[in-house]
This record gives C-alpha cells, structure tokens and sequence, in this order.
C-alpha cells in the first residue's frame, strides 16, 4: 500500500497534467497526454510491486520514454521532454 508522501507526491504530479489541460497548447496537451499514460502506468507498477517511493516516479517515467523514444518525431520529443522538465520542477519543489 502506498504511503500518504507518495500519493500526496503522485496528486501533485498530476496537477500539472490538469493545468495543461486547462491552458496548454496543442503541443503541450500532447505531451501532456502522451506523458500521462507512462506516468500512470510507472505508478500503478509501483504501487503493485511495493515500491511506491516518489523517488522512483520520475526517473521510471524517463526510462519508460526512452523505451518508447523511436515511436517520435524529435520535434515531439522535444515537447515531451519540456513536459518532463515542468514535472521535474514541481518535484523538487514537493520533495
């Protein structure tokens, strides 16, 4: 069972998703969405393994593009990529 720290860590992650979807642009909503599958899939695999650490997210979330990475075009990917710097940047503020 996750910890309350992780899924208050996981809520706050997710809240930039909502914000984008809210005010992002066609590019952002993108990203937004294609991020949105692998992060919550790399969480409900945490959770499931016992190992919901918020320390894990992220770098999960990164590994799980980058395996999907030739899927893209650079130009997506350079929009996925600002995404993950966006999620990154409420991460440190959250931890």
């Amino acid at each position: 069972m996750a910890s309350a720290a992780f899924n208050d860590y996981v809520q706050s992650l997710e809240q930039v998703f909502d914000e984008v979807v809210a005010t992002g642009t066609d590019d952002e909503l993108f990203a937004s969405g294609y991020l949105r599958g692998h992060f919550d899939l790399v969480v409900a695999q945490l959770e499931l393994n016992d190992h919901a650490s918020a320390d894990a997210v992220l770098p999960s979330v990164q590994a799980s593009v980058e395996q999907a990475k030739h899927e893209l075009a650079p130009a997506d990917m350079a929009h996925i990529q600002a995404m993950l710097n966006r999620l990154e940047a409420v991460a440190a503020q959250v931890a």
